[in-house]
């Protein structure tokens, strides 16, 4: 098996996305992108007033994703992506792009494209180590309080998912070396 060009680093807000993702790609020499820096305003307005996405909100920003996905893989470009990709859906939808279901994860790219086959590394916590993380960041356009409706959305992977799933205890560096050791050894 050949390994992954894209890496999608998951989970609820304040579990390390970025963090972890930012230094993995640093550490592979790939692209990287934070899914937050890619919200429209009025998902960032809607957060700020303490408001949960839905999957209307949602779809069209994971399009946007996919299709980012899309292009730097067709030109040769390996990527890590922080997403929360909270549902099975959304990480279908960011896979496989617009119209996509919870059927037929394994189904070949269409269109000529090449198949987004990532390996997904879910960050998972407690709701309690995670919410004195977000406690402690200032400055971010997700409020503290909307901690609860991610928990409550989340959907962690599961088969025929390629992932690993690690907890959020460990230190960045662990989780580090151990992402880029399972990549190698795909």
């Amino acid at each position: 098996m050949e390994p992954p060009r894209v890496v999608l680093v998951m989970g609820v807000s304040g579990s390390g996305k970025s963090t972890v993702g930012s230094l993995l790609a640093t550490e592979l020499g790939w692209k990287f992108y934070d899914a937050d820096d890619y919200h429209p305003e009025e998902n960032r307005k809607k957060m700020g007033k303490g408001i949960p996405l839905n999957d209307q909100d949602r779809i069209p920003w994971l399009c946007n994703l996919h299709d980012i996905l899309l292009r730097n893989i067709s030109s040769g470009q390996s990527v890590v992506l922080a997403c929360s990709a909270l549902k099975k859906i959304y990480r279908n939808i960011l896979i496989r792009g617009e119209g996509a279901t919870t059927q037929g994860y394994d189904e070949p790219g269409e269109k000529g494209f090449p198949e987004l086959k990532p390996l997904v590394v879910y960050l998972n916590g407690s709701f309690e180590v995670i919410s004195g993380r977000l406690a402690k960041r200032k400055g971010h356009f997700m409020p503290p309080e909307l901690l609860q409706s991610q928990f409550d959305t989340l959907e962690p992977p599961s088969a025929p998912e390629n992932f690993l799933s690690l907890n959020v205890d460990r230190s960045v560096s662990e989780i580090i070396y151990f992402i880029v050791d399972n990549i190698k050894i795909k």
